[in-house]
């Protein structure tokens, strides 16, 4: 077997293994304090509108999981306390949304992050079943810091498998739009999601995306002001929407062999970001939280 294929088979035995061996998923809600009193009342009230965002955006989301997965929809729930952090993990899975993957982080013990006063880490990251949509990735990030700085960040892309450009234009037009609204340069932040800066690791491993959406991440990120929680909480939900959308569209379209041997590709490559060189899943979530929400239901190799 080439030293390559080696090390897939050890990992898909390992990811096997370990998820097998993961705790039973209990189907209950994670009531999170809102952990405030550390925060100026104008922070505290980003605060509250930074929960009540993620709560709009959980709605929408499993709403039209429920709505497209229909009676076959399932979904499971869990909690992680760890030293580093807090994850409020809930996935729902059926035949249209393959696997429909959330996370709700509070930073506990910062490894790469700064120091924190506050913080919600939100993560979308949907595997639909049909190979002509792709994956979505939609992360959204407000931070409060010790030292009075603040962040609000993210990233939002597509995985592309055999995705039409079509349905990519479709959903970077409906992004443009909030970008032109909010005086907001779209390609500075489409290009780093797609080029890898030099701080990044294991660039060869990193994530294949189509850039339609914008990575937020990164140097100088914004503050947390009204301008720019109104524009990232806007095209955060403007791009959700929009693949969601896709999926809809192509719900009960025909696919080939090839479209499923490219959806497979990607996958992989999905795996390999998450494994080698995302800094999220790498460095600071563990295993039992990232590979229930963000890894594809099935990984072939």
């Amino acid at each position: 077997m080439p030293a390559k294929s080696k090390i897939f088979f050890t990992l898909s035995v390992w990811i096997v293994l370990t998820i097998l061996a993961a705790p039973s998923i209990r189907l209950a809600a994670a009531a999170t304090a809102p952990d405030t009193a550390k925060l100026s009342p104008e922070a505290a009230a980003f605060a509250s509108r930074t929960l009540a965002f993620i709560d709009r955006m959980n709605g929408i989301y499993f709403d039209a999981a429920a709505r497209l997965n229909g009676d076959d929809n399932q979904l499971e729930q869990s909690e992680l306390d760890k030293e580093f952090g807090h994850w409020d993990t809930q996935v729902a899975r059926g035949p249209v949304i393959e696997k429909a993957g959330r996370t709700i982080t509070v930073i506990k013990k910062p490894t790469f992050q700064a120091d924190t006063l506050w913080s919600r880490y939100l993560v979308l990251a949907a595997h639909p079943k049909s190979p002509l949509v792709g994956t979505m990735q939609a992360s959204f990030v407000v931070e409060f810091h010790k030292d009075g700085n603040s962040m609000v960040a993210g990233m939002i892309d597509v995985m592309p498998a055999a995705t039409s450009d079509e349905d990519l234009a479709e959903i970077k037009s409906a992004v443009e739009v909030v970008y032109q609204a909010h005086g907001v340069d779209g390609a500075k932040y489409r290009q780093r999601s797609c080029v890898a800066s030099a701080e990044e690791l294991n660039v060869e491993h990193r994530r294949k995306a189509a850039c339609v959406g914008g990575n937020f991440f990164g140097r100088n990120p914004m503050a947390v002001t009204e301008e720019n929680f109104e524009f990232m909480t806007e095209i955060y939900q403007t791009f959700v929407e929009s693949f969601l959308a896709i999926v809809e569209k192509r719900r009960n379209d025909a696919y080939t062999e090839a479209d499923l041997a490219l959806q497979d590709e990607m996958r992989r490559g999905w795996l390999e970001d998450r494994m080698f060189a995302d800094p999220n899943t790498t460095q600071f979530a563990p295993w039992e939280a990232w590979s229930l929400y963000s890894l594809p239901p099935v990984v072939k190799f």
